[in-house]
């Protein structure tokens, strides 16, 4: 039996409830304190999901039982209060992306390793059983060498059912820094590491307009890019299409394909943990469903923390890594790059496909290996 690690939330907005819920699914995490820069947002959090504790956010960092901090601030927060969670001694754990910019990502990574810390981020959702099952098809064959991949994220923006969506519209925000992570972490685990890329970029409209309850009619300046769409070469070889898009009405374009040698694989959408997973063999006249061969299908955001506790305990690395997430910021920064400078990017980051979950996993607990 895994000692389970005491967490502390920072951050008690929209996105917090589904981690205080699921901390109670697994037995590596004890959430004893939540933390935010709303007093009464905190409190309300607190006995919501019944935490011990809601308190300043000086006040969590100082706490000497606290091991993990789940950072869920806002995206231009999450390097800041992440440095602080490192400094005070405590591993930690960002929503996405890991931080605005490369440099400050870089600076959390380097003073994790002198530490001799944790920092771990999400998405989680390659965790799940739809994208574990992907992953299982493709390394074992089904179809052949992974030649290419196509990768679409279409909608017309959070303003409509967001209760702050300002954010989205700011650096570190926009379809790729909000979206993209899902899409390139699931291409990356799949896939592996990427070498080069290039791409175009476009903010389309200067405005937005809030049409959600809250704030309805409010204008929001756009500062950041609002339809990207880039080109990725993978280190296999792999050559993949990614478009993320705050401007489409409708679409109908897949979520996810991945193309090889001797077939194609339909993969579920990246923001979710189930399926369909479809596979279409060379010489099929139909696709096939496959049987998802994973648990954890149901929303299961905070697998990653729990994964990143076990793993903690264990000595082994966790797989909603620092590193993973560092590449994925450094892709979606070099797509902005090549539209803005007109050219293709070499990487100079890179990453290791973390280890697929095993097979027969209880919903309570991650492997120990």
């Amino acid at each position: 039996m895994i000692t389970p690690a005491n967490v502390g939330i920072i951050g008690c907005g929209n996105i917090s409830g589904i981690y205080l819920e699921n901390s109670r699914m697994f037995d590596a995490l004890n959430v004893v304190a939540v933390a935010d820069i709303d007093p009464d947002r905190a409190q309300a959090r607190a006995a919501e999901y019944n935490v011990p504790k809601a308190c300043s956010v000086e006040e969590l960092l100082a706490d000497p039982d606290i091991e993990i901090v789940i950072n869920l601030t806002t995206p231009d927060a999450h390097g800041p209060v992440a440095l602080a969670a490192l400094n005070a001694g405590k591993h930690v754990y960002n929503e996405k992306p890991l931080a605005v910019t490369r440099d400050e990502a870089r600076a959390l990574l380097d003073l994790a390793e002198r530490k001799g810390l944790r920092v771990g981020c999400a998405p989680d959702t390659f965790l799940g059983g739809g994208l574990q099952t992907c992953r299982k098809l493709i390394d074992d064959g089904w179809i052949g060498e992974p030649i290419g991949a196509t990768a679409f994220m279409m909608s017309h923006g959070p303003e409509s059912w967001h209760p702050n969506p300002t954010f989205f519209y700011q650096p570190g925000g926009g379809p790729m820094f909000d979206m993209g992570p899902y899409y390139l972490t699931a291409l990356c685990v799949l896939l592996g590491p990427v070498r080069r890329v290039t791409g175009s970029a476009r903010i389309s409209f200067a405005e937005r307009t809030v049409t959600g309850e809250r704030n309805y009619g409010a204008t929001i300046p756009v500062n950041t890019p609002t339809h990207v769409a880039g080109v990725l070469d993978f280190a296999s070889g792999a050559v993949a299409t990614i478009i993320t898009s705050f401007d489409v009405w409708s679409s109908q374009l897949p979520r996810i394909e991945i193309y090889g040698s001797h077939g194609t694989l339909s993969v579920p959408d990246p923001n979710t943990f189930d399926g369909p997973v479809l596979l279409r063999r060379a010489g099929a006249r139909e696709w096939s469903s496959i049987p998802l061969s994973h648990g954890f299908t149901r929303n299961s955001r905070g697998i990653g923390v729990a994964d990143m506790a076990t793993a903690i305990r264990t000595d082994r690395p966790h797989r909603a890594s620092g590193e993973l997430a560092y590449h994925v910021l450094d892709i979606m920064h070099a797509i902005h790059d090549a539209s803005r400078e007109e050219r293709h990017i070499l990487l100079r980051s890179a990453m290791t496909r973390p280890k697929p979950l095993p097979l027969g996993l209880g919903e309570r607990g991650v492997d120990a290996e």
